[in-house]
């Protein structure tokens, strides 16, 4: 049985197939309507989320499959006592697979290792998502044709968005891949990233402070917030979280086929004159999500033979 903690779960050759997949069921949706018909995804959702959330219910119901779940810890017996391990073994025994967002940093590798059905990770800490990643992976191969040679800026919170750490290292497997870190000194990219990723030298970057001096240099920008339940110190939040906002002032310096690509929620970082942009592409990212999860959810089913 095969379950998606990390991004780096997948090869690229899976990641492609996936991505293949997904585009198949934007083109042919009814073909893929009921090939879930009497299966059932349990999303155990110990933190809030509603894109996440209610993309994989979505992706499971157009597949003709049904849903049960939880959508924070107090609606659960977690609140209770009851350990992640116990959760997941008893939710196996009602659903085929299960996506799972926690606020803790190795829940789902944990719930992985005591589950009898496949493990989705939904999200978690500041870690790994992995299917925002695969939406992430999917808007920029559909938006510009590959997933090679290109110039990504990533923006705004980068020490805690688990969003960007999980897309670095996928990006890490292509070729001629240049990324741009756009953030203040508190928020730069986690020590633990750049060992783990760019000490080799194959993978180039560079830090900056502010958009202007880069974006006309950019492919690709990825804009994140500054994430409030990240801080410990209210302060430190309330100081940084207007740092960077992404305008139409801005982008008069970027290049016409820019992507601009963005996880959500969205606060003030991207102003909303920034959405009739055709280089805006978050919402069609979102709508990527729910198809994205399809493919995945077929995928791990039919490891699973379920």
């Amino acid at each position: 049985m095969k379950h998606l903690i990390d991004p780096m779960d997948l090869t690229v050759e899976e990641i492609d197939k996936l991505l293949d997949l997904a585009d198949d069921i934007i083109a042919n949706r009814e073909k893929y309507s009921k090939k879930c018909e009497g299966k059932k995804l349990a999303t155990l959702f110990f933190e809030p989320s509603t894109r996440t959330r209610l993309s994989f219910e979505a992706a499971m119901m157009e597949l003709g499959g049904n849903v049960l779940g939880f959508s924070s810890s107090d609606s659960s017996s977690a609140a209770k006592g009851e350990s992640v391990a116990d959760t997941v073994k008893v939710v196996s025994c009602y659903a085929d697979i299960i996506a799972m967002r926690h606020p803790k940093e190795g829940a789902p590798c944990l719930a992985a290792m005591k589950a009898d059905a496949p493990i989705i990770n939904a999200g978690d800490g500041g870690h790994n998502h992995p299917t925002q990643t695969l939406t992430d992976l999917l808007t920029i191969r559909r938006e510009k044709g590959r997933l090679d040679n290109l110039t990504i800026g990533c923006c705004g919170d980068l020490k805690f968005g688990r969003t960007v750490h999980s897309l670095i290292k996928a990006m890490s497997r292509y070729a001629n891949i240049h990324f741009i870190m756009i953030s203040p000194q508190e928020l730069e990219i986690p020590d633990y990233l750049v060992e783990e990723v760019f000490s080799d030298g194959k993978l180039n970057y560079e830090q900056v402070r502010t958009i202007d001096e880069v974006i006309d240099r950019l492919d690709v920008l990825y804009m994140t917030r500054v994430q409030r339940e990240r801080f410990f110190n209210e302060a430190d939040y309330i100081r940084l979280k207007d740092t960077y906002i992404l305008d139409t002032k801005k982008l008069k310096k970027a290049k016409p086929d820019l992507s601009i690509l963005h996880p959500l929620p969205r606060v003030n970082e991207i102003s909303v004159e920034v959405d009739d942009d055709p280089r805006a592409c978050y919402f069609r990212q979102a709508l990527n999500g729910k198809y994205v999860r399809m493919a995945l959810i077929l995928k791990l089913l039919e490891e699973a033979g379920k």
